[in-house]
């Protein structure tokens, strides 16, 4: 079955998994965020902030679940699915910490494609930081600037999603579903 594969991002803070965790809630098919849990699981082995220590390996096990989700997505019996984030954050992330983007990354992103990317902006008024979310809101701001940049670069429209209560980002997001 061909469905719509439907990328919501933005940089930390911005709403992403509580719209995701809505649109589940009122029964849209969702693929959830594993950046937490490569992370969480590089902490069980000591590494604090595998990002920070090693953003080369943490990406490439982020592409790795993303292109995985990517494939599971295309398996889904349901006319679209509502991924918390893409591909191409990966390159987005990795251009942020001022990392190369190895060829096999842009590769992936060339190869899985979305239709539509949602593109949450940052929002001051609910950034907060936690264990595995330390950027400020000076730095949500840059990876927001790398996510769009990112994203159009790989010929994407990105629809901004207003500031709002969780219902109203969510009626957004489906009534502007391309």
């Amino acid at each position: 079955m061909t469905n719509k594969k439907i990328v919501i991002t933005g940089g930390p803070s911005t709403g992403k998994t509580t719209i995701i965790k809505h649109l589940e809630s009122i029964g849209e098919k969702c693929l959830h965020e594993i950046s937490r849990q490569v992370t969480l699981e590089a902490q069980e082995q000591g590494v604090e902030q595998l990002f920070l220590e090693d953003p080369t390996l943490f990406s490439k096990k982020l592409l790795e679940g993303r292109v995985q989700q990517f494939i599971e997505a295309q398996e889904l019996i349901s006319s679209r699915i509502f991924l918390d984030r893409g591909i191409p954050d990966v390159l987005a992330y990795m251009n942020y910490a001022n990392e190369i983007n190895p060829p096999s990354f842009v590769e992936a992103c060339k190869k899985h494609k979305y239709d539509t990317i949602f593109l949450l902006p940052p929002w001051e008024d609910i950034h907060e930081t936690d264990n595995e979310r330390y950027e400020s809101f000076d730095q949500a701001l840059q990876i927001h600037h790398h996510l769009y940049e990112t994203y159009t670069s790989f010929g994407y429209d990105c629809i901004e999603v207003p500031f709002g209560k969780v219902d109203d980002r969510s009626d957004f997001i489906i009534e502007n579903v391309l």
